[in-house]
């Protein structure tokens, strides 16, 4: 919007103006700019104040920037607003960046099973954004590794987080994170893929809850949440339930004064609505999901009467800086980024999966089983370009929904498995998954003991998650069974980047990539405040190169 500054209108020999003048300007170097092409040069200038002015019938709206008011007898063009710089630190909630420690809002979100690594965490921090380190899928002994890796690196910082991922089939995995996030003292716990609230997630916003010199409940550590239902924005912007307080009580993992403190502020500092995105997604447009989230917010901080509001934040189809400049324009507090990171020179993915990323358009993507919740049918959205894993797991779940045991399967159904999925008798990947979870969670051998079903369960997830690791290892012989977790976002961007310096997955360093979207949404912004005062801005503009 528009700076209506309070100045006397100057008259002169200006023409006519067509708008509410609040003063006229003359330049003091640049001429005013009224033709495309000077248009052009002045709305790029961002970070430079700029004068809307008023050239009558004959030349229409335009635009000045070095220049000064006009004293009274001078003339001048007819001045109706000006804008202030606008650079992207100016860009969504600036308690964000207090809050978190970053220059830009801007977060580098999780990508599992170490894709979001800690070389990539650390130069998101350096660079003063925010980065998450992808620990879902890892061992504990791995996620421990990262974390004392990056309280090393980064010693000082308080600008990276490290993920705990929902984990229905695993619990004992989420509270073994949930645990060591707590007791080594992470700045920042980034929870995802959450439906209900669990002990972890509430261990995690609750320990360490104390009052300041000002009476006011301040935390241990910050918890920011990614989610994508209404439903669930309520309970992490309630208080934490009592009956899982009083679990976690007589468990000793808080106190009884942590417990009462987290009575009195919601669960989390801030919440992030995920649209349509990589990995777990519910493929909601963000323009219908960030205001819904965020009036869940507005209604729940009346309701429990908290003295500041939580943050909303957007993900989900970032992928440009058109998409993250409108998600700032919708309200949203800070935005995150996933699929367009897993390109990053810094990401935890084979070379030839990142190749894949860099040639996929926007329509590369499908629904396919995820591993972690493949017995409850939650899908997750991955690369389908150049990778066969979508039809060949979505054919997993389908006859795990149709047969009742492994030993059910028909010989034909059986045979085929064997020999197009998993390149190996039944039996051969039994044996490995019996190995892996001995030394993971026994319990769910003692299951799969009692219930074929989820013996069968076991045996095709196996089939999930060395899909994965393929394309973090780049195994040249599985390169069709690649998952590779991608949103739509991913095409955007190649689509933006093409021609650049960035179109190289080779320049794709995650910094250069949250600079190069955050300066575009700053042009995109200015492009828009000023077609909002009726200057004629060229589409280039609007859309800018990388």
């Amino acid at each position: 919007m528009a700076v209506r500054l309070p100045r006397p209108v100057v008259p002169g020999d200006a023409p006519p103006p067509t708008g509410r003048v609040v003063g006229h300007w003359v330049p003091t170097g640049r001429p005013a700019a009224f033709d495309a092409a000077g248009i052009t040069e002045l709305a790029r200038c961002a970070r430079d104040a700029l004068f809307v002015l008023d050239g009558g019938a004959a030349r229409g709206r335009g635009l000045g920037v070095d220049g000064r008011w006009a004293e009274p007898g001078e003339g001048g063009v007819p001045v109706l607003g000006v804008l202030p710089p606008l650079d992207p630190e100016g860009l969504g909630d600036r308690d964000f960046n207090a809050a978190h420690g970053t220059r830009l809002a801007y977060v580098a979100g999780e990508m599992a099973n170490g894709i979001a690594t800690t070389d990539l965490v650390v130069a998101m921090a350096r660079a003063d954004m925010l980065g998450v380190f992808g620990a879902a899928g890892l061992p504990t002994s791995v996620v421990a590794a990262a974390v004392d890796e990056l309280a090393a690196r980064l010693p000082d910082r308080r600008n990276w987080a490290v993920n705990l991922i929902h984990s229905p089939a695993e619990p004992r995995a989420e509270e073994d994170t949930a645990r060591l996030l707590v007791e080594r003292g992470v700045p920042c716990v980034s929870a995802s893929a959450y439906l209900s609230l669990t002990p972890a997630v509430v261990r995690c916003a609750v320990a360490g809850l104390r009052r300041d010199r000002t009476g006011r409940v301040v935390r241990a550590r910050r918890v920011v949440v990614k989610l994508s239902r209404p439903e669930v924005a309520a309970r992490f912007l309630a208080p934490a339930p009592p009956e899982v307080l009083r679990e976690l009580v007589e468990r000793g993992q808080v106190t009884a004064a942590e417990a009462e403190l987290a009575a009195r502020v919601p669960l989390v500092d801030d919440v992030t609505a995920e649209a349509d995105s990589g990995g777990h997604t519910d493929n909601r447009p963000l323009a219908v999901l960030l205001p819904a989230i965020a009036a869940v917010r507005d209604r729940m901080a009346r309701e429990h009467g908290y003295p500041t509001a939580v943050r909303v934040g957007a993900a989900g189809g970032l992928g440009t800086p058109i998409a993250v400049a409108a998600a700032f324009a919708a309200g949203a507090a800070y935005v995150v980024t996933g699929s367009v990171n897993q390109c990053a020179v810094e990401a935890g993915l084979s070379a030839a999966a990142k190749e894949m990323l860099a040639q996929a358009d926007i329509a590369d993507v499908a629904m396919a089983p995820a591993a972690d919740m493949f017995e409850l049918g939650v899908t997750v959205q991955v690369l389908r370009r150049g990778t066969l894993f979508a039809a060949r797991a979505t054919r997993l779940h389908q006859v795990y929904r149709d047969h009742a045991s492994l030993e059910a399967l028909p010989e034909e159904v059986r045979t085929k498995l064997e020999r197009d999925v998993f390149r190996a008798p039944v039996a051969e990947v039994w044996a490995s998954t019996r190995e892996f979870w001995r030394d993971r969670d026994p319990a769910e051998l003692e299951r799969a003991d009692r219930e074929p079903r989820h013996r069968m369960a076991l045996v095709f997830r196996w089939y999930l998650g060395q899909a994965s690791r393929w394309a973090i290892t780049g195994d040249p012989l599985r390169r069709v069974d690649y998952q590779i977790w991608c949103g739509p976002a991913m095409g955007a961007f190649n689509r933006w980047v093409g021609g650049s310096r960035l179109a190289d997955p080779a320049h794709r360093s995650a910094p250069l990539i949250a600079q190069a979207l955050m300066d575009g949404a700053a042009a995109c912004t200015r492009a828009h405040q000023l077609r909002a005062h009726g200057v004629p801005v060229p589409p280039d503009v609007a859309a800018p190169s990388a």
